[in-house]
Formats: structure tokens, C-alpha cells, sequence
């Protein structure tokens, strides 16, 4: 259960390093999607390693002992955190690689086979491109296309989709990473079992407010960056083990038995593996400040809900303020309880002097396509202006916020 309160901000910018830094911290950081920075515990974890640790794991001395037992926690208290069995979670280079080699498996699984799959055009490359090449080996590739207004993912195109039965696999974002509305994606992977198919989420831009409950999601795959999620820089992938061992395995074949390796033919980062445990601290720390007592998942949840709260609270100044002015377009959602605090806008001109004039007036942010070519160019924006991105998350201040909009108001 957790206390009614708000997040307690001091204490969680107190577990960050680079609020205390004298380079990160003269500028107020809104480029979280592109990365978030390292909660204090991933940055102990990982020192300890590298001075400790820094072995072959698994070996019968005491180092490599330890460095193993630290790389098992981690997988071990991650899969907790999100409701699932310590087998289905696997650590790649980053979500871009996982999800290229799941794409293979994929391939191999529906080579031969009168199939078709669902992808969209609201996603991050990483996520739509592997998926739309296996048309190569004649797999049918369904386009389900937001509409040109809003950027919106609707069921009913979905739907109209699924009805044949021949769709063996969907693949859609929580949120896209310039729209930023937050998908259903519960109603959507019941809808895509119902007609026989898998689904496949990319949850790199809605993992860092708040890590997922799996379960209650209700799909196959779930695919986030732990660099975003406040860790270092690997790529975790939550394969349920029916369609994880369902897939040809990509690894070495000896390996093939193990979920957690069947699917990740390189070898594991060891040092930013062990340390990805200190993501799990850092939930359990937050939720130890508020209050919040439970096993694991019920501890992730709350601490899921307060992230949210403090977010659409703080981000709603900043959608009213872009909501008000005629001379740029806010993407997604204008309702911050309806959107990820990623805020990007299209404006009457080139948006990468912007976002250093900006840089100047010390904020940080950025521009350009961010890999979102597909939904930027489908809303009829020009690729060459791109857009302002500014992404916030549950440790950006009110205080942030308005310099923030001081220094549009400066800056536009």
C-alpha cells in the first residue's frame, strides 16, 4: 500500500549525482528521452564492479563469485519489479539490437507460413523496420496508420486488421517517443490474442515514468532501454516464455534451453548487467521514503503511480503554455494525464537553432527526427525543420518548467 503524498522531490533529486554535478547541473534537463541520468545506486553498483568485480564471472574465486551473484540479482529483482518469471528477462546491447535479433526468430518462426503481421507508423525505427524487412521472406506486412490529425493510434484500424486470422503478430509502441500518447496497450494485446496473434511492445518511451507490470499488460514482449530508465546502457527485453521458447533460438544452440540466453547471441556486458540491480534499489529506495509497503511488484506499482502523478502535474504548465501559441504545433495530446512528459512541437521554422539558442539560455534539449521518421513525415511534417523535443521526468521541478517557458518565450 502506499500513504497519500505527493513525491517527495528533494529526496529523489538527492539519489541522482548529476544534480550535485558542476557541469550537468547549470542547465535544466529536458532531453530525458534521449536518456535519463543514473539514479546514485546504478553509479555505486557499476564503480563496485569495475573495482571489485571485474572478472569472468561465475569463477571459483571470490571476485568472479560475487560479480555473478550481482548480475543474478539483477535479472532476479527486475523480473519481480515486473511481475514476471526471472527466466524471461534478458539483457542485450541496447532494445535497438534486441529487438533486431527477436525479428530473426521471428522470421525463421513464420518462414513458409501464409502470415501476416501488424506494425505501425507511429513508431521508433527500432520497432518498425526490422518488422517491415520480413516482408523479404513473403510475410504479408499490415500497416496500422495513425490518423493525420492527431497522430492517434484508433482499435477500430486495428480491428479492421486482425479480422482474417492470418495476423500471427502485432507490434506497436506504449507511447510514441514524438506523440507521446499513452497507448492501451492492456486493450490492445487482448484484442490481438483474441484473433490468434502475438504482440510485441515497444516501451522504451513509457518505461522511464514508471517500469511496467507485465501482466496487467498483457503481452508477449516488452522491450525498454535501462539508459533511460535512470540505468546504464543496456537494452531488457521481457519475453514471455510461451513465445519464447516458441521462437527458434538465436544463440548459441547449447544455450537454447535457457530462456534468458536463447535469445541474446552476444555476450552479456557483465559490469552493466550487475549494475542494472540498481535500478531495482532505487524503486525500492523511493518507495521506502513514501511509505510504501508490499513485495516487489505491489512496491514497483505505487512507485509507478507516483512517478505519474508528480509528471502530469508538473508538464501541464508547458501543454497549456504550447496549447496558447499560434506559431508551432504541439504534437499528441494536449492533456497531460492522457501523454508521457515528452513534449515535442513543430515550428515555423528550422527547430535545431532553436534548440541551441535554448541551450544558451540554459536548458537542455534538442531537435531533429529522433529516429520518428515515419510518424513526423505521416503528420506532414518537413523532415528537413524536424522538431523540438523537450522531455521531462519525475525528477524535473516546477521550477524547471518555467525557465523553461521563460526561455521559449526569450528564444520564439
Amino acid at each position: 500500500m502506499v500513504r497519500k503524498m505527493a513525491l517527495n522531490l528533494d529526496f529523489v533529486r538527492s539519489q541522482f549525482p548529476a544534480f550535485q554535478s558542476p557541469v550537468l547541473s547549470t542547465h535544466a534537463f529536458f532531453e530525458n528521452a534521449g536518456g535519463s541520468y543514473p539514479c546514485r545506486q546504478v553509479v555505486d553498483r557499476l564503480h563496485r564492479f569495475y573495482t571489485d568485480r571485474k572478472v569472468q564471472p561465475y569463477g571459483p574465486y571470490p571476485g568472479a563469485q560475487a560479480g555473478g551473484a550481482e548480475m543474478d540479482e539483477a535479472r532476479s529483482r527486475l523480473a519481480q519489479m515486473m511481475g514476471v518469471q526471472r527466466e524471461e528477462v534478458s539483457f542485450g546491447p541496447s532494445t535497438s539490437a534486441n529487438t533486431y535479433v527477436l525479428a530473426q526468430a521471428v522470421r525463421q518462426w513464420l518462414k513458409g507460413k501464409d502470415a501476416a503481421i501488424v506494425v505501425t507508423n507511429q513508431d521508433h525505427e527500432a520497432n518498425s523496420g526490422v518488422w517491415r524487412r520480413l516482408a523479404d521472406e513473403g510475410v504479408e506486412v499490415r500497416e496500422w496508420c495513425i490518423d493525420r490529425g492527431t497522430g492517434s493510434l484508433n482499435p477500430e484500424g486495428l480491428q479492421a486488421l486482425l479480422v482474417d486470422g492470418k495476423v500471427r503478430m502485432v507490434a506497436f509502441p506504449h507511447c510514441s517517443n514524438v506523440i507521446a500518447e499513452i497507448n492501451d496497450v492492456a486493450a490492445i494485446c487482448a484484442m490481438a490474442a483474441a484473433h490468434g496473434a502475438r504482440t510485441v511492445v515497444d516501451g522504451v518511451s513509457y518505461a522511464p515514468h514508471g517500469f511496467p507490470d507485465v501482466p496487467a499488460l498483457g503481452c508477449d514482449v516488452y522491450l525498454f532501454s535501462a539508459y533511460k530508465t535512470f540505468g546504464p546502457h543496456q537494452g531488457i527485453m521481457v519475453l514471455r516464455e510461451a513465445f519464447g521458447m516458441e521462437l527458434p533460438g538465436q544463440a548459441h544452440y547449447f544455450n537454447h534451453g535457457t530462456l534468458y540466453k536463447r535469445h541474446t547471441p552476444a555476450g552479456p556486458d557483465h559490469a552493466q548487467v550487475a549494475a542494472c540491480a540498481g535500478m531495482a534499489d532505487y524503486v525500492d529506495a523511493l518507495a521506502a521514503a513514501h511509505g510504501v509497503t508490499g513485495d516487489a511488484a505491489s512496491r514497483n506499482r505505487a512507485v509507478h503511480d507516483l512517478m505519474r502523478a508528480q509528471e502530469v502535474q508538473v508538464i501541464a504548465p508547458l501543454l497549456d503554455y504550447l496549447s496558447g501559441r499560434n506559431d508551432l504545433r504541439l504534437l499528441g495530446p494536449a492533456e497531460a494525464s492522457r501523454r508521457a512528459p515528452t513534449v515535442a512541437v513543430e515550428l515555423d521554422r528550422p527547430a535545431e537553432p532553436v534548440s541551441e539558442a535554448l541551450g544558451r539560455e540554459g536548458i537542455a534539449c534538442w531537435a531533429g527526427d529522433f529516429y520518428a521518421v515515419r510518424p513526423l513525415s505521416a503528420l506532414g511534417i518537413d523532415l528537413k525543420k524536424g522538431v523540438l523535443r523537450m522531455s521531462a521526468a519525475h525528477y524535473t521541478s516546477a521550477d524547471d518548467v518555467a525557465r523553461l517557458i521563460a526561455a521559449l518565450d526569450r528564444v520564439l
